[in-house]
């Protein structure tokens, strides 16, 4: 209805600014009048006629053009309002995906962050069972050096032993042999059948 409203004052205004020009044509004397500034009757009549046609021409295209143009333009409005709830619906949706992102991208953040702790207490737990392991390898092998080193000396001190005493026993024999005479020969022969006949 607004736009209906202009557009008739706009017609009005168009038919006035029209009337004073023709009115201003007449004054002029165009048309065979005496020169005068009043146009004659038949001038009158003919900027009646004009106006009236220019009027019924100007109602017949508004309201031949009034529904169409109406519908035009309420069709435009339509489009350009959906156009926009379109546009600020596609804004929210990137605004959404923005901030979910946002979070997962805080999320990855956070994630890698504990795998990188969990990958250090890892590295760190198996450090320190590298480390017991070796000591607990490095401990056995010190202990079975020891029982080696004492095996080795037990061994050793035995041949030493055996060969201390047969060494001793050869340098007996070899110095009862020197000293030993032979009333020394009888003597002992006969205090052993002597031991050897109270036994029985």
């Amino acid at each position: 209805m607004r736009r209906s409203s202009k557009v008739m004052r706009a017609v009005l205004v168009a038919g006035l600014v029209l009337l004073v020009a023709v009115a201003a044509w007449a004054t002029e004397g165009h048309g065979g009048g005496g020169g005068g500034w009043m146009p004659s009757y038949e001038k009158w009549m003919d900027l009646v006629w004009r106006t009236m046609n220019f009027a019924a021409l100007v109602a017949i295209l508004m309201a031949t053009l009034r529904k169409p143009i109406a519908n035009g333009l309420a069709r435009r409005r339509q489009a350009i309002i959906e156009q926009f709830e379109e546009l600020e619906a596609r804004r929210q949706e990137a605004e959404t995906k923005y901030r979910e992102y946002e979070g997962k991208l805080a999320g990855i953040e956070a994630e890698v962050q504990h795998i990188l702790d969990a990958a250090v207490a890892q590295g760190e737990a198996e450090k320190e069972r590298i480390i017991a392991e070796a000591e607990r390898a490095a401990s056995d092998i010190k202990r079975q050096a020891e029982m080696a080193v004492q095996h080795e000396l037990a061994e050793a001190k035995r041949q030493l032993l055996a060969e201390v005493a047969e060494a001793a026993a050869k340098a007996a024999e070899e110095l009862v042999r020197k000293n030993l005479q032979a009333e020394d020969q009888v003597r002992l022969i006969k205090e052993y059948l002597g031991k050897v006949g109270d036994a029985n």
